[in-house]
């Protein structure tokens, strides 16, 4: 049988999914003040931090990002419209649609990266904290400081 949850892990875990929910809300809102809609933000982003060795198909792009392929495709028009990406045929399999990050998609997302690195550098340790006491088996998380 399971040991009980105690409420030192309620209450760190209550604190990782604020503070995660914290840094996506965030993050939406620094998309939107760069012009980007912030799936077009987590696709650009998804497209630049591939693994090493994996190409950037669509279907690659889909499963990153927990899309269906269709909704991939949709996303990845809008910013080819926008002229953030450019598609392309591999030339080894021309089934395979490859996706690019061309210089205007590049510099607003360095612009939106810039400012969720700056802040994980700022408050990243109230995370660490919230997933530390959860692995360490009870611990409590430090209290976060009330926004002013």
């Amino acid at each position: 049988m399971a040991a009980e949850i105690t409420t030192a892990e309620y209450r760190a875990l209550a604190e990782l999914r604020y503070l995660i929910r914290k840094f996506v809300g965030e993050g939406d809102a620094a998309a939107r003040a760069a012009g980007l809609e912030p799936q077009q933000y987590l696709l650009l982003l998804a497209l630049r931090g591939l693994p090493e060795g994996e190409e950037a198909t669509i279907r690659a792009l889909a499963d990153r990002l927990a899309l269906k392929h269709h909704s991939a495709v949709e996303l990845i028009d809008r910013l080819e419209t926008h002229g953030y990406v450019r598609r392309s045929r591999n030339r080894e399999d021309r089934r395979q649609v490859l996706v690019v990050l061309l210089p205007r998609g590049e510099k607003l997302l360095e612009q939106v990266a810039r400012d969720r690195i700056s802040e994980l550098r700022a408050s990243g340790a109230a995370l660490v904290n919230a997933i530390s006491a959860l692995l360490e088996r009870g611990g409590s998380p430090a209290v976060r400081k009330k926004p002013r």
